[in-house]
C-alpha cells in the first residue's frame, strides 16, 4: 500500500491533545472532558491540512515525507490544536486605562457608560482614526494573541456606530485577515451602544441600523455574523430580535450579547432565533440555561471580563455544564471591560473562577469555540482534513497550562502547517 505523503511532521509529542471526534455537533456535559490525548504522538500534514495523527508508531507507518518537509522534535511536550477565540474586539483605536480608577472607586460598567464613557469613549477614538490606523494597531494585537497561540479568532466592528465608521472598522477586519496568520471571523456589531447624537431617540438609532447600516454590510459582504449588546439601557430584547431578524434576512447568522449584567431574557432571545453563540450570560436565569441546553447555541463565556471588572458575578458555567449546555471560551479582547487578549489567562481564569476541569477548558477554547464561529469543520481540533494549526507548549502535562497562570507557556505556533 502506498504511503500518504507529508511535508510537515511534528513528533515525540509526550501529550498529543486531539481534542478528535466533535467536528459535527459541540461537546456538552462529560463529553467536554474527551480531549482525545494521545501519549508520544505524532502528527503529519501536507499543504497546510493534516494527513495523519496518532501514536507514532501508526503514524511512521502510514506516511512518507516529501524531500524539503519540515520536521519538528516536540521534546515530549505538550500539543494541542490551535486557540479559538470566539469573541474579541481587537479592531479598535484609543485606550482606556484612565477607567480602572473608576472602577477601583466602585463605578459600573453601565454607570461609566450612561455618563458617555466606556464604549463610547472608544466610538469617539475609532470615528477619529483612519483605516490604515486600526489595521496598525489590530496588526499588533493579533501578533501578541498568535505569539500566545491564538490561531482563529472573531472580530467584532461597534466602536463607529455611523455607516461610514463601521464598514470601515469591518474593511479594516478584511485587511487583517487577509494579511496577518490569524484567521479572522468578521461580525457586526452596529448595535454596540446608542450614540450620544441617538440618546433621545434609541428607536430611531435601531431604524438607522436595520435600514441603512445592515444593507451597506451586506452589499460588501463584510460580515459572516451579526451580534447586538441586548443589556438594559443599551438595547431592549424586542429591538435586539427586530435587528437580528433584519440581519438575517440579509445572509448574516445571528449572535447575541446576552445577559451580560441583567437578567433581561438575551439567552432565550437567542435560542428563539436559532442564534450561532450568546455570549457573557453572568445573569443568565435558570430557564435561559434550560433552552440553552435543548439548544443548538453554543454558551460563550467570558470569565476575563467579570475579572477585569472586578465583578462578583461569574457565569454560571458549572450549572450549565451540568445541565447539557454547549459551553466555548473567550477573551472579549477589548480596550475597556476586557484589555485580555491571552486565551491561557482565561483558560487559568476558567479553572479558578468559573471550577471548570482543565480537560473541559480544553475543550471549550478549540473544538467548541470553533464551533461557536461556524468553523468546526476546519479548526479545533487535529483531525485528518483540517487545517494544520497546532502549538507546542513548554509544558509535559496539558493540565500544566492552566495551573501556571499568567506565564505565555506557547513555544512554537504552527498555522496551516508553517511556523509562525
Amino acid at each position: 500500500m502506498s504511503k500518504i505523503k507529508a511535508d510537515f511532521l511534528v513528533h515525540n509529542a509526550g501529550q498529543l491533545v486531539t481534542v478528535a471526534g466533535y467536528s459535527q455537533l459541540p461537546k456538552r456535559g462529560a463529553e467536554l472532558a474527551d480531549i482525545g490525548l494521545v501519549e508520544n504522538g505524532v502528527l503529519a500534514a501536507q499543504d497546510g491540512i493534516i494527513v495523519a495523527v496518532g501514536p507514532a508508531a501508526q503514524v511512521q507507518e502510514q506516511v512518507e515525507l516529501t524531500g524539503d518537509a519540515t520536521v519538528i522534535d516536540a521534546g515530549g511536550r505538550v500539543v494541542l490544536p490551535g486557540l479559538v477565540d470566539p469573541h474579541t474586539h481587537v479592531v479598535f483605536a484609543g485606550s482606556r486605562e484612565h477607567e480602572l480608577e473608576m472602577k477601583i472607586a466602585g463605578m459600573g460598567y453601565l454607570e461609566i457608560l450612561a455618563q458617555g464613557g466606556g464604549i463610547l469613549d472608544t466610538v469617539r477614538a475609532t470615528r477619529a482614526a483612519g483605516r490604515e490606523e486600526l489595521v496598525a494597531a489590530g496588526r499588533k494585537y493579533l501578533d501578541q494573541m498568535l505569539a500566545q497561540g491564538t490561531t482563529t479568532a472573531e472580530v467584532k466592528s461597534g466602536y463607529g456606530l455611523t455607516t461610514e465608521d463601521e464598514v470601515k472598522m469591518l474593511a479594516a477586519v478584511r485587511e487583517l485577515h487577509n494579511s496577518h496568520p490569524v484567521d479572522l471571523v468578521p461580525t457586526f456589531l452596529g448595535a454596540h451602544a446608542i450614540p450620544i447624537e441617538y440618546k433621545a431617540n434609541p428607536n430611531a438609532f435601531v431604524r438607522l441600523v436595520i435600514e441603512e447600516m445592515l444593507p451597506a454590510v451586506a452589499r460588501e459582504g463584510l460580515a459572516e455574523f451579526c451580534d447586538v449588546f441586548c443589556e438594559q439601557g443599551v438595547f431592549t430584547v424586542e429591538q435586539s430580535r427586530q435587528i437580528l431578524l433584519a440581519a438575517r434576512r440579509l445572509g448574516m447568522q445571528p449572535k447575541l450579547h446576552a445577559d451580560e449584567i441583567v437578567s433581561l431574557g438575551g439567552a432565550e432571545l437567542a435560542v428563539e432565533l436559532g442564534a450561532v453563540s450568546a455570549d457573557h450570560l453572568m445573569a443568565v436565569s435558570a430557564e435561559g440555561i434550560r433552552q440553552l441546553a435543548e439548544s443548538v447555541t453554543v454558551a460563550v463565556i467570558l470569565p476575563a471580563t467579570t475579572f477585569c471588572l472586578m465583578g462578583k458575578q461569574y457565569a454560571p458555567a458549572r450549572s450549565m455544564i451540568e445541565q447539557g449546555v454547549a459551553v466555548a471560551l473567550a477573551s472579549d479582547f477589548n480596550p475597556g471591560s476586557s484589555p485580555v487578549n491571552s486565551m491561557q489567562i482565561v483558560m487559568g481564569l476558567a479553572c479558578r473562577q468559573l471550577k471548570m476541569m482543565p480537560a473541559e477548558v480544553v475543550s471549550a477554547v478549540t473544538i467548541n469555540s470553533a464551533h461557536a464561529l461556524g468553523r468546526a469543520a476546519r479548526v479545533g481540533s487535529l483531525e485528518v482534513g483540517k487545517q494544520a494549526d497546532l502549538v507546542i507548549f513548554d509544558a509535559l502535562d496539558y493540565r500544566y497550562l492552566m495551573y501556571r497562570f499568567g506565564t505565555n507557556l506557547a513555544l512554537t505556533v504552527i498555522k496551516s502547517g508553517k511556523v509562525v
